[in-house]
């Protein structure tokens, strides 16, 4: 009844998961700080650039050293793929600027007014120089804050997952026992899928003291931890309920009742069957797929899913199995599951492995191989032959 979810991985780089606006600051930041390099190349030559080279150099340096920073972030170890001919690139236009704008012919000798426009000029680009510098750095100290901070809430978001994923787990034990019981005249096998990591499907195998056996199988709607909760309370709530009543149709209406007052919004699919030594079976559904006698479907008066309405009374049904009769429950994890092309697992399929006397295993591994969507639970139940003098 609950699709997968899929759970978010740490990242293998921070720039796959960083803001875009932050990676648009620290471009800028590496523009500006390379793009001092234009005025620190002009001090060095004495200001006898033209202003448009000038201008022009610092823009081109820029630029270019934000495509590699940009084919670092996108590329990451194969940077170089693109920094080679980035490379080459740059080279072949600042030769082409040198050669369209080239330098003022140098000093011969410095008077006044030539002084002055060379004090001018080297002040110019030393301000420049740090103004571009400084505006860089401060677009990577924003960054580094921002990044810093947004590790933070991942190790902490990280932190609170692996903590709901350790109690789900612990839940998940819960919904799907381990080991059965001892289950006289029957032997008991289950398979249990989930779709995610935690699932809605759960099943109980409880011994009562009547020397009989209830099991009970459902799926709650819903998915993932909330739904897991649900099922931990529905497991304590059956609890106490087969202590009061071995009926499954009373099993089934206390725990409508029960769960209509929690009003958690979903609904819960169930069956229950008691199971008897002799053969006798008891069974009650509410809203669950119908279980499997040897392949054949077992008819069943249905009823609303529990926590619906207030008042839900199920029909009880019963039936006979003999020694090496197989009775099959499922969820509809099986039935639905679906391929690429939306084709359903379907039930003529799911019938036909039942008739073949397809183990649990074996049918769940049929429905995943054609493409699972859902948790699947299949649980068999076959009747063994009853020992002499019994």
């Amino acid at each position: 009844m609950s699709r997968p979810r899929p759970v978010d991985d740490a990242p293998t780089s921070a720039w796959k998961t960083a803001p875009r606006w932050s990676i648009v600051v620290f471009l800028l930041a590496v523009f500006c700080v390379f793009a001092s390099f234009g005025f620190i190349f002009d001090g060095m030559d004495l200001g006898r650039q033209p202003a448009l080279r000038l201008a022009l150099s610092g823009v081109i340096i820029g630029l270019f050293c934000v495509c590699y920073a940009a084919s670092g972030i996108v590329l990451q170890k194969r940077f170089w793929i693109a920094a080679v001919p980035l490379f080459v690139l740059q080279n072949i236009c600042m030769n082409l600027l040198y050669n369209w704008l080239p330098d003022d012919p140098a000093f011969t000798r410095l008077d006044a007014v030539q002084l002055g426009r060379l004090h001018s000029r080297l002040a110019f680009d030393g301000v420049a120089t740090i103004i571009s510098v400084v505006l860089g750095y401060i677009g990577f100290v924003v960054v580094s804050i921002s990044e810093a901070r947004r590790r933070s809430r991942f190790q902490l978001d990280k932190a609170a997952l692996e903590t709901e994923l350790a109690a789900a787990r612990e839940i998940q034990r819960l919904m799907v026992p381990e080991q059965f019981p001892p289950t006289p005249g029957y032997a008991l096998e289950s398979i249990y899928r989930p779709a995610a990591q935690v699932g809605g499907d759960f099943f109980q195998v409880i011994p009562l003291d009547t020397g009989q056996t209830l099991v009970v199988l459902g799926d709650v709607s819903g998915k993932g931890l909330s739904a897991a909760m649900i099922v931990s309370m529905l497991l304590g709530m059956l609890d106490a309920i087969g202590k009061i009543s071995h009926e499954p149709a009373r099993i089934l209406a206390e725990l409508n009742g029960r769960l209509f007052e929690r009003k958690h919004g979903g609904f819960v699919t169930c069956l229950a069957a008691r199971l008897d030594p002799s053969g006798q079976v008891a069974l009650a559904n509410a809203g669950h797929l119908p279980p499997w006698l040897n392949g054949a479907e077992v008819a069943l008066a249905g009823s609303l899913p529990l926590g619906i309405l207030a008042a839900l009374a199920p029909q009880q049904a019963s039936l006979e199995m003999r020694p090496g009769d197989r009775l099959t429950l499922i969820t509809d994890g099986v039935v639905e599951a679906r391929d690429a092309a939306g084709a359903l697992f379907g039930f003529d399929r799911t019938q036909s492995l039942m008739r073949l006397q397809t183990s649990p295993t074996a049918l769940a591994d049929a429905a995943i191989a054609h493409g699972q969507e859902d948790d699947l639970t299949v649980i068999s139940i076959r009747k063994e032959q009853e020992p002499s003098g019994s």
